[in-house]
């Protein structure tokens, strides 16, 4: 059965990766293994060694290798994060926008640009490390989170740069599995706000799983009005820690199989390919569809494919 989704995918156009960060993949052996064991916003400043030792010659080098894997898995087209901030500054995002037009890759496979802000939007010199290499992206790629406390403040910001700039917008949200976040309440809100209905995803949205059902429900009926769509990263949180909070019983991943009930849209997702979040994942779709197929108990074929190509065409603006 397998074979007969893979054929179908390959038929509709190959694999679409709609999240990934292909700037930071194969650089796990950089890191000890206590600093893989460490919890995710740990993680955001550890991914500093990186940007502080890697040329933009070092970037070149990885997104390229990285691209050719993701050709060798059957993947078409794939949208990567790139690290943008005062740490980095411009040498992943020109590496990888020099990437976008080798013309080894013409017609084998495109590479959609994000904007990956890990030290937020609001301090005066990270917002302007993003809106000077603005132009260099095809998304502007969001992660409230790290404007802790300042979320709201920080959507707003967005919101308006993807606007002014006529870019499609993609933001992080709910990562944690916790009830205690509501981000993706929060997004399809401000997207409705700013009448941006049809130009946002949402990223994981983990934490929907943790709310009850009447909570769930409210958000998907908001979310159709925001016309927001969604990318499930099935393997990236597969190994979250067990916590002794109290909520439904569910799988630490994006409720998908509710909205797709809900006829909201859902794209697919390797994240992290072999770094310091998830030093084994190598980026395989097929392997990311099929984990998704059993957690969420998606058998419709029909259904599978849409996930693994055109939807995730459309959340790219393709």
């Amino acid at each position: 059965m397998l074979e007969k989704i893979k054929a179908k995918i390959k038929a509709n156009g190959g694999f679409v990766n709609a999240h990934s960060h292909l700037d930071r993949a194969n650089t796990a052996n950089s890191f000890t293994s206590k600093e893989k064991y460490m919890f995710l916003k740990e993680k955001w400043k550890l991914v500093d060694k990186i940007k502080k030792s890697s040329t933009k010659l070092d970037y070149e080098g990885r997104i390229n290798n990285a691209l050719h894997e993701q050709i060798a898995f059957g993947v078409k087209h794939v949208c990567s994060f790139i690290d943008l901030d005062t740490m980095v500054g411009s040498k992943a995002i020109s590496a990888a926008y020099d990437v976008s037009n080798y013309n080894c890759f013409k017609g084998r496979i495109s590479l959609t640009i994000a904007t990956q802000t890990l030290k937020g939007v609001l301090e005066p010199e990270e917002r302007n490390v993003l809106l000077m290499n603005i132009e260099k992206a095809d998304i502007i790629g969001s992660l409230p989170g790290a404007d802790k406390g300042r979320e709201s403040e920080h959507l707003d910001f967005v919101m308006n740069l993807a606007k002014e700039n006529n870019k499609r917008l993609h933001v992080h949200v709910d990562q944690l599995n916790t009830n205690r976040e509501k981000e993706t309440e929060l997004l399809a809100r401000k997207t409705i706000q700013w009448g941006m209905e049809d130009k946002v995803t949402a990223v994981h949205s983990i934490s929907l799983a943790c709310h009850p059902k009447h909570y769930r429900q409210e958000v998907y009926s908001m979310s159709r009005d925001a016309g927001l769509s969604f990318v499930a990263c099935p393997s990236a949180w597969i190994d979250h820690p067990r916590r002794e909070e109290l909520a439904p019983i569910h799988n630490s991943i994006t409720p998908v199989d509710e909205l797709i009930e809900n006829d909201l849209v859902v794209a697919l997702g390797s994240d992290n390919i072999q770094d310091v979040y998830k030093p084994y994942c190598d980026g395989d779709m097929m392997f990311e569809l099929r984990m998704l197929l059993e957690a969420c108990k998606i058998y419709d074929e029909d259904e599978l494919v849409k996930i693994a190509t055109t939807n995730g065409k459309k959340v790219l603006g393709i």
